[in-house]
């Protein structure tokens, strides 16, 4: 088995436009974790989903790298601090703070949230202008994590709006985690 690519939206999923769902079109290896409720999303209830999706990958679930973007950075590490699972790693993207003014209220049992290393590769991705995390948040969370950071400049909450398209440079980034 190749490696296999579980995308993890954060709230309200990822639009058609959204990298996430545009790596998810070209890629067969790539597969969305559906959550039950997109737009008010329960921790306990994500995690768990998770974990089925990951267990269901079998014995393959160390060739698993996690593709998170938003809260679904932050699924991770609540995921990654109760699992007995392993994975290949995890691309974090955009994590959110959850004490930020504009953490969506919607959103229950995210925090406090884990900051300890977790027990497979990472790459957190943060941008200079993010409305949802700071950079010095995301250092803070890589640094927590065991993760790298990587700060692509301006580019909004790294989503659809943001113009990437397909997103080349995470693509990249991606497949350096996926050859690990």
């Amino acid at each position: 088995m190749s490696t296999r690519a579980l995308i993890l939206p954060g709230i309200g999923n990822s639009s058609s436009e959204h990298w996430q769902s545009l790596w998810e079109r070209a890629n067969s290896s790539f597969l969305r974790v559906e959550q039950r409720d997109w737009e008010r999303p329960v921790c306990e209830e994500w995690v768990n989903v998770l974990e089925d999706a990951v267990r269901q990958t079998g014995n393959h679930s160390t060739k698993v790298v996690l593709v998170a973007h938003s809260l679904g950075c932050l699924l991770v590490a609540q995921w990654a601090s109760r699992t007995k699972l392993s994975i290949k790693g995890a691309l974090l993207v955009a994590p959110p703070d959850p004490f930020g003014p504009n953490f969506p209220k919607k959103a229950t049992g995210f925090s406090p949230f884990p900051l300890q290393p977790l027990r497979f590769p990472s790459i957190v991705v943060t941008s200079a202008d993010d409305p949802y995390g700071s950079v010095e948040f995301a250092t803070q969370c890589a640094a927590a994590w065991g993760g790298r950071l990587v700060n692509i400049g301006a580019a909004g909450h790294i989503n659809a709006y943001s113009g990437l398209g397909p997103w080349s440079e995470g693509f990249s980034l991606f497949q350096e985690m996926a050859g690990r």
